[in-house]
């Protein structure tokens, strides 16, 4: 931690004054007096001269990891005046001497020693003072091979920071030391590349440095030039040897990284020294399937033209047609299909390229994919760009599948089905699931079945209360009287989901559902046994009276029976709905509703609607009859015949 309260002076008052001070520092170590030295220079650069004592600086700890940025050269501050050089034959001054006078290079440098807590030797490297290493070279002054806690030596230091002057001194004094590795085994020649330092890695090069020790990640330095994209040092290390093929830990090449960046001629550079284009990183990638994936139209060509595998497959089953199409690279796609990609590879869960640029509203890549799709490919697959388009609602989509002739009706294998709790299957289901109207009218119009389903769409506008979704599925045909397989009831499910919303019972008894069976119950007049709700109990089908007469009913029972009561002729109320009628005085008159016998006019209504049939109810309109008996067979409640 550094001490910065130590009494320093700011002005020197004579020249016998500075002697003494001089003095005092020349029994000093090297450390001591690096340490010493940049405590001076900094009380000498930010004390205002007016100071006669230093305050004591508050030094930050921080606990990240090293972080290293050198600051661009046109926010450094010219360097701080040297001060006269100072005669004493007994103790000659040296330029680590004079650093104890000077002020840093940069107030950058100050922050960074202050917040960093770098060592005297670190700051003296990153000030870029050659004189004063040159000085502890000298002296050869140990601390110049001592590793830090990372394993780094000053010539690491001076590498990373592209010191170049200080890398020329420190290689020339331990030349062995070039490819000295750090504890990840960073040598000083990868480090200068990482930053791209473009001086200290020609002249590491040039003298001695290894451009093949890779670091823990297996990472060489042509890899990190290109992790990093600098293709003057890529034609620098691949000059002195560098290995093209080496791969790092993940199995990438350098050649990967140059794709995934969309560096063409780095990969131009690196072909051409004889970097091998099917080499697979450990997901079976290869670096054409990166420029894919990325949409390096350029590098696409390029490697095309060197003999990549355009349908190579990573490990997933992945082609890069179908990642260039995930991404949405318009341009990529374009290509690819021009050098005859094939379109019909599908991943190992079965899906085409189309599926997942449908599914993730590549409208335009859709649009190009349709022609070159195989509609047997399709069905193999289990699932139809239909499903997908309707579960994620990409209406222009589903409306451009549409036009192209997509099977409206195509239904989910079993396989992908079973994973839905539902056991959804069409695409109409998808859209009436997600509320979507719009998506549920095209593929309605277009033809969809929307009885195909094992849990009826219809079911699920009906328990959510949807009145426009379940009226228009009920024009197009959907079964009013579906039944839920797995809850049955002795009663149309449709009525059981949503009896209290009268406008829907009122919307499915005029569209055919049928409400004789609520009142068909085993038990008539006598005494109906408790209603038993135990999960082991053995599963049994549910009444009409047991189910309206349930609490969260009590407000509108009456109600309830009353609608039901204008769509059946003669029928007996059990010892239940007889009870529950009893206990609202309001209710008494739909009792003798029931009595027979029955107007006329109902039982002729009823009779036609039965003629006519469930299924051409919604043709009642074309009869030749008068219109007002038209609206009368409908129940229009505005009707009167009086």
């Amino acid at each position: 931690r550094l001490i910065l309260s130590l009494p320093l002076r700011s002005n020197m008052a004579s020249s016998e004054e500075n002697l003494d001070d001089y003095n005092i520092y020349s029994k000093l170590s090297d450390e001591e007096l690096l340490q010493i030295a940049v405590e001076r220079s900094l009380a000498d650069t930010h004390l205002p001269p007016s100071s006669s004592s230093s305050s004591a600086a508050p030094t930050q700890t921080n606990p990240k990891l090293r972080q290293r940025h050198t600051p661009p050269p046109a926010l450094r501050p010219p360097p701080a005046p040297r001060p006269p050089d100072i005669s004493n034959s007994a103790n000659p001054p040296t330029a680590l001497s004079q650093f104890l006078y000077r002020g840093f290079k940069s107030s950058w440098c100050f922050s960074i020693f202050v917040l960093r807590q770098f060592s005297p030797l670190q700051s003296l490297i990153i000030s870029g003072d050659a004189e004063a290493l040159m000085d502890l070279v000298q002296r050869r002054c140990s601390s110049l091979m001592d590793p830090n806690d990372e394993g780094w030596i000053a010539l690491h230091e001076a590498a990373y920071y592209g010191q170049l002057q200080c890398v020329r001194i420190l290689i020339r004094a331990h030349p062995k030391s070039v490819n000295r590795c750090s504890l990840k085994n960073q040598t000083a020649l990868l480090l200068a590349t990482e930053r791209g330092h473009i001086s200290c890695v020609d002249f590491l090069l040039r003298h001695g440095a290894d451009p093949n020790i890779a670091n823990k990640d297996r990472e060489t330095p042509l890899f990190t030039a290109c992790e990093h994209p600098d293709e003057a040092i890529v034609e620098l290390l691949l000059r002195s040897g560098a290995q093209v093929n080496y791969s790092c830990s993940q199995g990438g090449t350098a050649l990967h990284e140059a794709c995934r960046y969309g560096r063409p001629k780095l990969c131009r550079l690196l072909v051409e020294a004889g970097a091998n284009l099917q080499t697979k990183n450990i997901y079976g990638i290869q670096p054409f399937f990166i420029a894919a994936q990325h949409g390096h139209v350029d590098i696409i060509h390029l490697l095309a033209q060197k003999g990549a595998d355009i349908n190579g497959q990573a490990g997933d089953g992945a082609s890069s047609l179908y990642e260039a199409c995930k991404n949405g690279h318009t341009s990529a796609v374009e290509v690819l299909l021009s050098l005859k990609a094939d379109a019909n590879r599908s991943t190992k869960s079965g899906l085409l390229p189309l599926h997942v640029a449908v599914q993730n509203n590549h409208t335009r890549i859709v649009s190009m994919l349709i022609p070159v799709t195989s509609r047997v490919r399709i069905r193999h697959s289990g699932i139809s760009p239909l499903h997908i388009a309707a579960e994620k609602n990409r209406d222009n989509i589903l409306e451009l599948l549409i036009e192209s002739g997509f099977d409206i009706n195509a239904e989910l294998s079993e396989e992908r089905s079973r994973m839905y709790e539902d056991r959804r299957s069409t695409a109409l289901y998808f859209s009436v699931y997600n509320g979507n109207l719009e998506a549920a009218k095209m593929l309605l119009e277009a033809g969809a079945d929307p009885n195909l389903d094992l849990f009826n769409p219809l079911l699920i506008a009906v328990r959510l209360g949807w009145v426009d979704m379940a009226m228009l599925l009920l024009k197009f045909g959907a079964n009013a009287n579906a039944q839920i397989s797995t809850q049955p009831s002795s009663f149309p499910s449709t009525i059981l989901l949503n009896m209290e919303c009268l406008p829907m019972l009122k919307l499915l008894l005029d569209n055919g559902c049928d409400a004789r069976p609520c009142f068909d119950c085993p038990y008539g007049q006598k005494p109906h046994p408790a209603v038993t709700s135990s999960r082991h109990a053995p599963q049994r089908y549910i009444q009409f009276c047991e189910a309206v007469s349930s609490m969260s009913l009590c407000r509108v029972t009456g109600l309830i029976i009353s609608m039901l009561l204008d769509y059946v002729c003669h029928v007996h109320l059990c010892s239940r709905l007889l009870e529950v009628l009893d206990s609202c005085s309001e209710w008494v008159p739909i009792k003798l509703k029931a009595l027979p016998p029955h107007p006329l006019m109902q039982l002729c209504r009823l009779k036609i609607r039965h003629v006519v049939g469930v299924r051409r109810l919604k043709l009642l309109h074309t009869l030749p009859l008068p219109a007002r008996l038209i609206r009368f067979l409908h129940y229009d409640v505005h009707c009167s015949l009086t």
